[in-house]
């Protein structure tokens, strides 16, 4: 069996998915959306088609926004900045 690289991503990147999972708050989402404001032109943001959903028991929310990727460098500083805020279980 041939070992195959992962496809190469070309920046920019745009309609990008970044899933962000954390505790369902109603400020949850608002916080998701303000982070990545801080981190990208809004137009780089897709908020109109932005998805949440709750987990089985209610307990965790995903927000999944679809932005503009401008590097490896950029996709690493959201992640970075999602996590280190505490409020972030997970970010995809």
């Amino acid at each position: 069996m041939q070992n195959q690289e992962p496809p190469k991503i070309e920046f920019p990147c745009s309609g990008y998915p970044i899933k962000v999972l954390g505790i369902n708050e109603d400020s949850f989402q608002d916080f998701v959306i303000d982070t990545l404001k801080g981190l990208m032109p809004e137009d780089d943001i897709d908020l109109v088609n932005m998805k949440s959903s709750e987990s089985r028991n209610g307990r965790f929310l995903s927000v999944t926004v679809k932005i503009v990727a401008q590097s490896e460098h950029h996709l690493s500083t959201i992640h970075k900045t999602f996590m280190d805020s505490g409020r972030v279980r997970m970010v995809l």
